[in-house]
């Protein structure tokens, strides 16, 4: 099963919110399942952004989901959408390296950053899921703050969110061990 269909499939399986089947047709427009998650630190290859996105779901569901206290249908959301600010994100340019071997410059693809929409990480997920779907106030604020100190240095709001949000915390520790720990080795395009 490829990415993108274990991503449809626990999408499918988990997610049955009003809107959601809008969501995902406009997810299947996008480029979500063919980008990069990066431009170079993990999963920067092609159809790296879904990997991650179902490495976390993964993740998330074997180290943090309690069938007593957490819903099935959150952790999908936010797991599978936490990264959805990256469709239409990244472009497919060239820069010139020197070949070792031969010692000649030549022509070699890398990623490139083209944000057309520049409103943050995790506040623009957010904002994209929104269009289609409402999220409950908790997977909101786990997406919001999923990048952790990564992503926006205000750390007492932050660990506000977190001592608030418990779903915060899981969603952040499960894309932390998924880009740190699982996905080492996924960078195609450029190391």
């Amino acid at each position: 099963m490829t990415a993108k269909e274990e991503f449809i499939k626990i999408f499918k399986e988990n997610i049955s919110r009003e809107g959601s089947d809008r969501l995902l047709e406009w997810i299947e427009k996008t480029d979500f399942f063919t980008a990069p998650a990066s431009t170079r630190y993990h999963c920067a290859c092609e159809n790296g952004l879904v990997m991650h996105s179902v490495s976390v779901y993964n993740t998330m569901m074997e180290k943090h989901f309690d069938e007593e206290n957490d819903s099935a249908e959150s952790f999908a959301i936010c797991a599978l959408l936490h990264d959805l600010c990256k469709a239409q994100f990244y472009t497919v340019s060239t820069r010139n390296v020197k070949n070792e071997e031969t010692g000649r410059w030549e022509k070699v693809p890398y990623y490139a950053i083209d944000d057309k929409f520049p409103f943050g990480h995790g506040e623009k997920s957010v904002f994209l899921i929104e269009r289609f779907m409402r999220l409950r106030l908790d997977e909101a604020m786990a997406i919001r703050w999923h990048m952790g100190e990564f992503g926006d240095k205000n750390s007492g709001t932050i660990s506000q969110a977190y001592n608030l949000y418990p779903l915060a915390v899981k969603l952040h520790l499960a894309d932390l061990e998924s880009t740190y720990l699982r996905e080492k080795g996924t960078s195609a395009v450029n190391n």
